[in-house]
């Protein structure tokens, strides 16, 4: 074989190759989930399939903080203002800041927060469980805040209010296509758990179709740190009262999420600070509470996505609701 036909001959079979690649890349539908995403995992078997409900716009409207009687402080669970919807609807004037781009609560947050324009005196701080030890010990350990609170009266994110329609995946990378194919081989071909990306852990879950609308309902998806972080403990309960001791311009109400792996799997991950934080009434049980709706709603959370469903969050909005009445007399619902 001359040079030029063994040069044209390794062009053909690696262009065959690409393309091959590339037609398998296309037709892989484009993750919707952020455990499918990490995890090049396939939305066809593990993507939610129950409608979610949609919500009026008006009702996910934040107000400037000067105008807020609620002020939140939360992370990527309070990010579409689907829970804090329930509060709006009901009346109240809701303004929603980002642990993100606070950093901490510190010894100075009511001097900050009143200069920054609040003037209300109800602060809901949200934390999923995994995060909340850092977050309180690192409170504990500063002295001010250093950054500006920045307020935006939409939703940090937006979801989505129906499952994503069949698109040619463009904007994937080449090998994209292969290897979720080779990861959901490995996931179908697997009796135990399977971790992906080393952030996306596969496993079963006893009655899994009884709780999550996807395909391969007998498996669903979390993030690994829901395990790999330590578990809470009591003290982080002891430091959430010195906080709110300190502060004794406003009320406070702890907004504690568990994790996805703590409802579904490991319901014992985190029982000491559980029975701790319900003892304490520094905010609603809601460890108890997913219990009791895990078994009532199916998707509570998404099977795709460490999140909470729309379903979710807005069941999770009537009991926050319940918490603000005890502290804030209802105002007068807002009118269509």
């Amino acid at each position: 074989m001359t040079p030029a036909r063994s040069w044209l001959s390794c062009f053909v079979v690696g262009f065959a190759v690409i393309v091959a690649m590339l037609l398998v890349t296309l037709f892989t539908p484009a993750p919707y989930g952020d455990l499918t995403r990490i995890g090049r995992l396939s939305d066809a078997e593990f993507g939610w399939r129950a409608p979610p409900p949609v919500v009026e716009k008006a009702d996910i409207l934040g107000v400037p903080l000067a105008q807020a009687d609620v002020l939140v402080v939360g992370d990527s669970f309070s990010m579409t203002h689907r829970w804090q919807s329930r509060l709006v609807q009901n009346g109240y004037k809701v303004s929603t800041i980002y642990w993100g781009q606070i950093g901490w609560l510190c010894e100075d947050f009511s001097s900050w927060i009143r200069k920054a324009g609040f003037r209300g005196n109800l602060v809901v701080v949200e934390s999923v469980e995994r995060l909340l030890g850092e977050r309180l010990d690192k409170g504990a350990q500063c002295k001010a805040m250093v950054r500006e609170p920045l307020v935006k009266t939409t939703p940090f994110l937006e979801p989505l209010e129906s499952v994503p329609g069949f698109a040619l995946n463009w904007s994937a990378k080449l090998t994209t296509g292969v290897i979720t194919y080779a990861n959901m081989r490995n996931v179908r071909q697997s009796s135990g758990d399977t971790v992906y990306s080393d952030e996306t852990r596969v496993r079963a879950v006893k009655d899994g179709c009884k709780y999550f609308s996807h395909r391969m309902c007998d498996k669903a998806l979390f993030f690994i740190e829901d395990t790999d972080n330590p578990p809470l403990q009591p003290v982080a309960v002891e430091q959430m009262k010195t906080f709110t001791a300190s502060q004794p311009d406003f009320r406070f109400v702890w907004m504690v999420i568990p994790d996805k792996t703590t409802v579904y799997i490991d319901h014992e991950h985190a029982a000491g600070f559980s029975k701790a934080f319900k003892d304490s009434k520094l905010g609603p049980d809601l460890f108890s509470f997913a219990a009791e709706e895990r078994e009532r709603v199916r998707d509570f959370y998404f099977p795709n996505d460490t999140h909470l469903s729309m379903h979710g969050q807005l069941i999770l909005g009537e009991r926050m609701l319940e918490s603000v009445r005890e502290i804030l007399p209802p105002p007068r619902p807002r009118t269509p």
